[in-house]
């Protein structure tokens, strides 16, 4: 498949309730469940939810990977990536204050001159 039709139909379902052929926006935070335990696959938003879920497979499809993830934040994805870190470990970046997200700098040591 090419590239455009997958921007356009990856992790896209007809949904099942409506026909409708792209992912509404679910603005909900909580989901129904079968019983105590027992989801239909979302329990609560800010873990996942079905928009969320089709944006993730749309950019793991775009870009070749098996998985996505997609943040509300830059830094709730700066955290995580720092969480993947050993104390011991060094990361390099770019000190490109044009397109870096403001504040993500003092949350590691500054660039040596």
């Amino acid at each position: 498949m090419d590239f455009e039709t997958r921007a356009i139909h990856e992790g896209q379902q007809p949904d099942p309730a409506t026909g409708a052929l792209t992912v509404p926006i679910y603005q909900t935070s909580t989901f129904a469940q079968e019983a105590v335990g027992e989801t239909k696959g979302y329990d609560y938003s800010r873990t996942s939810n079905p928009t969320r879920t089709a944006l993730q497979l749309c950019l793991a499809s775009l870009e070749g990977a098996e998985h996505g993830i997609a943040f509300s934040s830059g830094l709730g994805a700066v955290t995580t990536l720092m969480h993947l870190l050993n104390p011991a470990d060094r990361v390099v970046a770019v000190a490109d204050r044009s397109t870096s997200r403001r504040g993500t700098h003092s949350s590691g040591s500054r660039p040596r001159s």
